[in-house]
């Protein structure tokens, strides 16, 4: 992991500097789109949802927090279109970050040394996330990152086809992940779109010598490649010389297309469910991250609304840090300590329970975005 360092501006300065971006190199509503993902994460991760989110709640506002939990098995809630967003948008920022090293001429086997050692980090960061539990170390593949180090590794091998070619591919590993779960028979394991019966689950069984109580499977890995080429495949659109509004016109089309044909599946053989990433799901999923992109990018960067980035920009540019940070120190440590301080103070003006748990949540989240506001003041930036 690297740590980027630039010179001290005051922050004023580093503000205007990064609002102002607008070169070829750089989509500011890319940084927008990755910064929301990071901040409804963190937000996640400080526990504010479940504190909001009334399990045996009625009514419109806990119908709404309900989107913000994944779908027990066989639907889509919004919240399953994070990791979705997570892995496009990586997509994207490679195809950028590979312009870039093509600018300055950087040989290929330069740059598949460079992804190599990326997706090593995010393979090592994504298995450490889960290594350490209460009852000892264990080796889990179930990861965003551990999948996005495979997607990333993918999405650069393939990179330099023609969209056509890419597109073909996208739809093959698709195509692999149906032949998978409907045709392999396994004893146990035959049941394509049964929890805990699926050829998902054998797989695990073979890595790990476990499956996931949750239904979440390893070779997911394989059909949301989809997702990071499909995003690299829109940063390549944004990246060519076509005005605009023909951009968003193929944005636009290309997620209809994709929510239309993922939909005409669920309904047919194919249920859409993001814990195994059927065909279905990543097809709705990766329409809906186009959707998303091509309205952040019409109003954003077309129609140079650049108000208020700033906020989600601190969190876009420390992403990785950001990520690792509510995952393994928040989790084990950070948030109980700051519940304990919330906790003790509020307690003693007797504020109802979960109120208190909504304000440390909120605390929580402060903190962490202030310690992305240093980092981002200071220009320090975590890269792998």
């Amino acid at each position: 992991m690297k740590v980027l360092t630039t010179a001290t501006d005051t922050s004023a300065d580093i503000e205007q500097k990064s609002i102002n971006q607008t070169s070829s190199s750089r989509l500011l509503s890319l940084d927008f789109m990755r910064g929301l993902i990071m901040v409804l994460l963190m937000l996640e991760g400080a526990g504010l949802y479940e504190h909001l989110y009334n399990e045996n709640g009625q009514g419109i506002f806990n119908a709404l927090m309900r989107q913000f939990l994944h779908h027990p098995w066989h639907g889509l809630h919004f919240w399953d279109l994070i990791q979705p967003g997570f892995m496009f948008i990586a997509g994207t920022a490679l195809a950028y970050s590979l312009y870039r090293q093509q600018q300055k001429g950087m040989p290929w086997t330069q740059s598949l040394v460079k992804v190599l050692k990326r997706s090593g980090w995010l393979f090592f960061w994504g298995v450490l996330d889960y290594a350490v539990r209460p009852r000892g170390l264990s080796f889990e593949l179930w990861d965003v990152l551990t999948q996005l180090s495979f997607t990333t590794l993918v999405t650069f091998l393939v990179f330099r086809w023609s969209l056509l070619s890419q597109f073909f591919f996208s739809i093959a590993l698709l195509l692999l992940t149906e032949v998978l779960y409907r045709f392999t028979h396994i004893p146990g394991f035959d049941q394509p779109f049964t929890d805990q019966h699926n050829f998902g689950n054998y797989v695990d069984l073979l890595l790990m010598n476990t499956i996931n109580g949750g239904g979440w499977v390893a070779i997911n890995c394989i059909p949301t490649t989809a997702h990071t080429l499909w995003g690299a495949m829109a940063g390549r659109l944004l990246l060519s010389s076509k005005p605009g509004y023909e951009k968003v016109k193929w944005l636009l089309l290309s997620g209809i297309a994709a929510l239309l044909a993922g939909y005409l599946l669920d309904f047919t053989i194919t249920p859409v469910i993001k814990r195994i990433a059927t065909s279905s799901f990543v097809l709705v999923s990766g329409g809906w991250c186009l959707l998303a992109l091509t309205f952040l990018f019409w109003w954003i960067d077309i129609k140079n609304h650049k108000k208020y980035l700033f906020f989600f920009t601190v969190v876009g540019m420390n992403s990785l840090f950001i990520y690792l940070f509510f995952e393994i120190v928040g989790s084990r440590w950070f948030n109980g300590y700051i519940g304990a301080i919330t906790g003790g103070l509020l307690g003693m003006a007797h504020i109802p329970e979960y109120l208190i748990g909504i304000i440390t949540s909120l605390v929580i989240f402060f903190l962490e975005w202030r310690m992305l506001l240093f980092l981002y003041r200071r220009g320090i930036f975590f890269k792998i």
